[in-house]
């Protein structure tokens, strides 16, 4: 309950004031379960929110919707007004608004993988030191090429990429081993199965929308639906460490301000750190112990101080602590040390009263106007003014029907390009660039093919060629030689057949030389054969 510049949150002895010039020192909401740290949470919440101031939490039960209705009068409730004498006490719901990570009963909350950054992807996806240093060399060779990293399948092609390329890459940037490339891919399907593949993606959640007023001035109390999202611890802690990292890096000094410029409730804060690796740690409490300066206060929800390392819990200046149980010599020393922290109280011993408080009691110290813890007050919580309990159904339509700006803006998941596609894109343009090679090779080994089969009919056209002139000049050979053949066969018949025409014309000169002789015998008769032979003779011109 707001009073001035300070929230009446309990009263003891003197009543307990959390005042706002004091409230980005941080704090600290502890006990048992059933012991009231929801009521403390929403009287708080409200407070700063009256403020002006904004504030994030996480609705772990679903029970702190609540906080946007109105509360309910009841015969209790008047009681418990009249025992802490608030005098004008109203009941009222504060400005809200819900967000979910899954997108079903709230405006979506995404978060890029580039924006997780792989020290917190490392411990979401339990990597060891290697593996750690392979996603430390994929991140870093994604920033080289101007890769974006924004969703699960983004990341699960850059490690796939650089696996394949390691070779390439080993003497840049160090060896990446296929072995811790499968084990982070492995990791991942476990993520994946648990909704982290909803959960990284874009547009990306700007913490800056958290960072406003309704119109009469009200911080807004940004509510995260958690229900769900808390079966998967590795998944939730990681996201509420990466918006306290990203508050720090991206918010401005400011130095101690009249009022926090934001409160961010961190809780089941157990989980947060349970089985934190050391660097991550030493982060953290870095981001614990400077951002504050930057005008935000951090406070967390959990069971016990123990759950809290004991440099973050030093961090912790305004503490409310419900009654713890001690059962076993761990649960008592854990009740010791809750005790031990807080300034001495004379009228009672911290660490007894401790067990003996109920439902709605508390130990409260803050810290007051110079900066010091004030005496613990063993004190009873005021009664918020909001619902206790969870909002009614109308309540909750009504507060999401409000957040049309919100919606529009984050409602529709986006998938600009990024690595998967610039991947996708490069492989093709790669097959692309073989097959073209490929199909070059082909012609050429066709042009090849063709010149030498031009070649080879070249080479047998010649062939032929001689072949054939060969065979002509043979042909022609044989016709000459056939020729003169013919010409001396020709002449071997002319000479026989002169000398046949010779004989021939020789025996018809024998017969008319016989014939006259016959003639010329028959003609002389009897003068004698020399008369007669001279006679033939004469004729003939044979006459010697």
């Amino acid at each position: 309950m707001l009073q001035n510049d300070k929230i009446w949150m309990a009263q003891g002895e003197n009543p307990c004031y959390l005042l706002l010039n004091q409230a980005n020192r941080h704090g600290l909401i502890a006990g048992a379960s059933g012991t009231g740290k929801t009521v403390t949470l929403k009287v708080m919440a409200e407070g700063f929110s009256q403020a002006g101031v904004p504030v994030f939490m996480a609705d772990v039960k679903g029970d702190v919707t609540g906080m946007c209705q109105a509360g309910v009068d009841s015969e209790n409730m008047q009681k418990r007004i009249a025992k802490f004498g608030l005098e004008g006490f109203t009941y009222q719901g504060c400005p809200a608004r819900f967000w979910d990570m899954d997108g079903e009963n709230g405006i979506p909350v995404r978060v890029t993988v580039s924006d997780m950054g792989p020290v917190l992807l490392s411990r979401l996806l339990g990597l060891t030191k290697v593996q750690e240093g392979v996603l430390n060399i994929v991140f870093r060779i994604a920033d080289d090429r101007q890769m974006l990293l924004i969703d699960m399948k983004d990341l699960r092609s850059m490690l796939n990429y650089v696996s394949e390329h390691a070779k390439e890459y080993t003497t840049t940037y160090g060896n990446v081993s296929s072995q811790s490339v499968g084990a982070i891919l492995r990791a991942l399907i476990a993520v994946e199965d648990q909704g982290g593949d909803v959960f990284f993606g874009e547009p990306a959640l700007e913490l800056a929308d958290w960072f406003a007023c309704d119109p009469t001035g009200q911080g807004y109390v940004n509510i995260l639906n958690a229900a769900h999202i808390i079966q998967q611890p590795q998944i939730y802690s990681m996201f509420l460490l990466w918006m306290l990292s990203d508050l720090f890096e991206k918010l401005p000094e400011v130095g101690d301000l009249d009022k926090p410029k934001f409160v961010f409730f961190f809780d089941e804060a157990h989980l947060l750190f349970k089985d934190m690796p050391t660097e991550l740690l030493s982060k953290i409490i870095q981001v614990v112990k400077l951002i504050r300066s930057k005008g935000v206060g951090v406070y967390f929800i959990t069971q016990s101080p123990s759950d809290i390392p004991g440099e973050v819990l030093a961090q912790l200046s305004n503490r409310v602590q419900h009654g713890l149980r001690a059962y076993t010599p761990a649960e008592q020393k854990a009740v010791k040390a809750a005790a031990e922290a807080f300034r001495a109280n004379p009228n009672f011993k911290s660490e007894d009263a401790i067990m003996e408080l109920g439902t709605g009691e508390a130990l409260v110290s803050f810290l007051d106007a110079d900066g010091k813890p004030s005496i613990v007050e063993n004190a009873k919580v005021l009664p918020p003014q909001c619902l206790m309990a969870a909002a009614s159904d109308e309540a909750k339509a009504a507060v999401i029907q409000g957040q049309a700006s919100l919606m529009a803006k984050y409602g529709d998941a986006i998938d600009r390009e990024s690595a998967f596609e610039m991947i996708q894109d490069e492989r093709e343009q790669n097959a692309a660039a073989e097959e073209l090679a490929r199909e070059r090779a082909e012609l050429e080994a066709q042009k090849a093919e063709f010149a030498k089969q031009q070649e080879e009919a070249q080479k047998a056209a010649e062939k032929e060629a001689e072949r054939q002139q060969k065979a002509a000049e043979k042909e022609a050979e044989r016709q000459a030689r056939a020729a003169e053949r013919e010409a001396e066969r020709q002449a071997r018949a002319a000479e026989r057949e002169a000398e046949r025409q010779a004989k021939a014309a020789e025996r018809e000169r024998q017969k008319q030389k016989d014939a006259v002789a016959r003639v010329a015998t028959s003609i002389l008769g009897s003068a004698g054969r020399t008369a007669a032979n001279q006679i033939v003779r004469g004729l003939f011109g044979t006459r010697r």
